[in-house]
């Protein structure tokens, strides 16, 4: 496991805060000022050091996406009061090490997966909040359930024990074409919507399911304007790893 150390002098706080001040440009320019958007740092790739480094500057929001690294940084990140979310495509097998050490799983793409983090997560004693993740850009490199059936599989999801269904999760199209990203994100938010709609109704066991996260370093603004709750970015916070 190769994981890239600290760049030498890099502003772990100047470059968080720089992303912060994208998102409250963004906030305004959409009408949503003062929404609270929340960034979460993607610490995949990078190592103990690194991480703890960004928690330390204040991205206290941190996400990881393979399950061999979380286990080499979970004590450490941990110890630095990260809050740690899977952001990656989660195996069956690996569910495990995100028992023990996440907070959030935003990658949940099946019933299948869920029930088998219900039940580790009901054996070690503790709830999990999780998110659906949702393939809104009908590309299949990308995971998730597709959006006519994210309803459905997130409401199956909330009636297990030990699962909190936190909202719902989508990597955004791969293209600069702003009009296309930002349709799929709508959509996303169209499902958010009417799962609380419906869950204010009592037809759906969603209520706690208002997140969004969506948008990363090079399309974020796109995301925020259509309302995204958090944005996952890596890069523009962690630096480059040839500069390691």
């Amino acid at each position: 496991m190769d994981l890239s150390p600290t760049p030498a002098g890099w502003d772990y706080a100047g470059a968080l805060a720089a992303v912060k001040a994208r998102v409250h440009v963004a906030e305004a320019a959409s009408g949503r000022a003062g929404s609270g958007v929340r960034v979460l740092v993607a610490t995949k790739t990078w190592d103990a050091d690194a991480a703890v480094a960004v928690v330390r500057a204040g991205g206290v929001l941190v996400g990881e996406s393979r399950m061999q690294e979380l286990d080499a940084k979970g004590a450490e990140l941990t110890a630095a009061g990260a809050r740690i979310h899977v952001i990656g495509q989660l195996q069956r097998n690996k569910v495990a090490t995100a028992v023990e050490w996440a907070q959030c799983i935003q990658t949940v793409d099946s019933a299948r997966l869920a029930e088998r983090i219900s039940r580790l997560c009901v054996d070690a004693g503790r709830t999990m909040e999780v998110m659906l993740q949702v393939n809104v850009s009908g590309e299949e490199s990308k995971a998730g359930v597709e959006p006519d059936e994210a309803l459905a599989v997130a409401s199956m999801i909330a009636s297990l024990p030990a699962l909190t269904v936190t909202g719902f999760m989508t990597i955004g199209l791969n293209s600069r074409d702003e009009n296309a990203v930002r349709e799929g994100y709508a959509r996303l938010r169209e499902i958010r919507d009417q799962a609380l709609i419906r869950s204010e109704r009592g037809t759906l066991p969603l209520a706690q399911a208002w997140e969004l996260s969506m948008g990363m370093s090079q399309d974020l603004e796109w995301a925020v304007a259509e309302g995204a709750t958090m944005v996952r970015v890596g890069t523009a916070v962690m630096g480059s790893r040839t500069a390691a």
